[in-house]
């Protein structure tokens, strides 16, 4: 049969076209038939229609898009909506619930219970109007704007990636998949949420004594959970339970950092027979089978321990082919990605946030890889794509970080380090640092109070 001939007047070929348009569309069509309505579809979207015979109007900056949100960063999907109500928002994560990882350290030594860090990701999308899918993201297709996942795959006009961090375990021990997988079965870290945390809890709780080894990743790494407040409420359980341990932190950095003061004073005053804190202890050799780690600073033999591997941008960043790159060409781990905006260079529409983002300033490098952090770039980033969205420039919102750390349970006693952020004469970012070293039951309740107010934002 022969197919219809449709023409529209009203737009050219290869033209450029902004705002409001109209169109006539016209059809010709055999055996004497007619056209009934007309419809326009936008990547697959219905936009406009309009009877035979009758113009048809729609406006480029209502045409709605498709935003995925890639693991878990609900505080986005949720200003998405707000900021750009036109937007179709799906939120894409394997876990079935939220896990607060930054929280952890409390309920590794039961400071607080599972309900004070699980919740439901279904209830705030139902509340704030977007879809929430439970699915493994297998791959990223940028080139065709998909992401597969093992429920099939999701086309999108805008991606915001959200997958935290992996364990760098090839930088220890290469390819020997023998040694990867025992460390992790034995000395799981739980700076992932997952069964991770169930070990971690059940080896702390059952140490007996003895040698307790902790290595520290080099910087950046993921803090919350802070290795250094980890270390001091493993100590305050040890003390009270009268057990006899000793717990030794291997160190890459010269000194403690961040809240130097804070936590030196902590470790000597509160736990002096019990933490030992080793600087410059680089990494030279793991052998978890044996129970011996080697570094730059002597060698250290375990009876347990958490074998913290240096820390890179998650796996989906990777398969997104969105690492950055060192001068000479090398992998930096990291996202390469705008240090105001977040989103790729060659890519705009595909935003990473989180711990996976690269160095952002050449005074200081990287941002804080916390969860208040996140937040803010995720609150940002709804910000900018309802601003790409109808076509307007971005503007760079500054963020901010703010993190506290328990490091007594009795009395309870909290530590803080805020930082704060700002454009400079060269327009780089600066960054200014400031520690509260002065452990007391106040910041603890800074603490809740923070911490109901990351919820409120993106839970309920």
């Amino acid at each position: 049969a022969e197919p219809p001939r449709v023409t529209v007047e009203g737009l050219e070929s290869n033209a450029t076209v902004k705002g409001t348009i109209t169109l006539r569309p016209k059809a010709t069509l055999p055996f004497r038939t007619y056209v009934a309505r007309y419809e326009l579809y936008v990547d697959g979207l219905l936009v406009a229609s309009c009877a035979s015979g009758e113009t048809l109007s729609f406006d480029l900056i209502g045409v709605k898009g498709k935003v995925i949100v890639e693991a878990g960063r609900r505080i986005t999907a949720r200003h998405i909506r707000e900021s750009a109500p036109d937007l179709e928002v799906i939120l894409l994560e394997r876990n079935p619930v939220f896990w607060s990882c930054p929280l952890s350290n409390k309920w590794l030594i039961d400071v607080v219970d599972t309900n004070f860090l699980v919740h439901s990701y279904l209830i705030p999308a139902r509340k704030h109007g977007y879809t929430f899918i439970q699915a493994e993201v297998s791959d990223i297709d940028r080139g065709k704007r998909r992401v597969h996942t093992a429920q099939g795959h999701i086309d999108y006009d805008w991606l915001v990636i959200s997958a935290g961090i992996r364990y760098g375990f090839e930088t220890w021990f290469g390819n020997d998949r023998k040694a990867i997988d025992y460390t992790r079965t034995n000395y799981a870290t739980a700076y992932i949420p997952s069964a991770e945390h169930a070990l971690v809890k059940q080896k702390i709780h059952n140490f007996k004594g003895g040698t307790f080894v902790m290595t520290l990743p080099p910087p950046p790494h993921r803090c919350p959970p802070s290795p250094y407040e980890r270390a001091c409420l493993m100590a305050w359980l040890y003390q009270t339970k009268k057990v006899n341990a000793k717990i030794i932190i291997l160190d890459p950095k010269p000194r403690i950092a961040p809240i130097t003061a804070g936590y030196t004073q902590a470790f000597k005053e509160l736990y002096p027979n019990t933490i030992t804190h080793v600087p410059n202890a680089t990494i030279k050799e793991v052998d978890p089978f044996n129970k011996v780690v080697k570094t730059a600073a002597g060698d250290f033999k375990f009876d347990d321990a958490l074998l913290m591997t240096p820390h890179q941008a998650a796996d989906l960043v990777w398969k997104a082919d969105l690492i950055g790159k060192t001068p000479d060409g090398k992998p930096t781990g990291w996202a390469g990605v705008h240090p105001l905006f977040y989103n790729a260079p060659n890519d705009p529409q595909v935003f990473v946030i989180g711990d996976s983002v690269g160095a952002v300033s050449p005074h200081f490098g990287h941002y804080p890889k916390a969860g208040h952090v996140a937040n803010r770039q995720g609150r940002s980033v709804a910000q900018y794509i309802a601003a790409q969205a109808k076509g307007q420039e971005l503007k760079p919102i500054i963020i901010d970080n703010l993190c506290y750390m328990l490091v007594n349970n009795n009395p309870r006693e909290a530590i803080s380090v805020q930082f704060d952020y700002k454009i400079g004469a060269d327009g780089l970012l600066l960054q200014t640092q400031i520690d509260d070293n002065e452990r007391r039951e106040e910041l603890w309740k800074e603490d809740l109070r923070w911490v109901d107010i990351m919820y409120k934002d993106f839970v309920v």
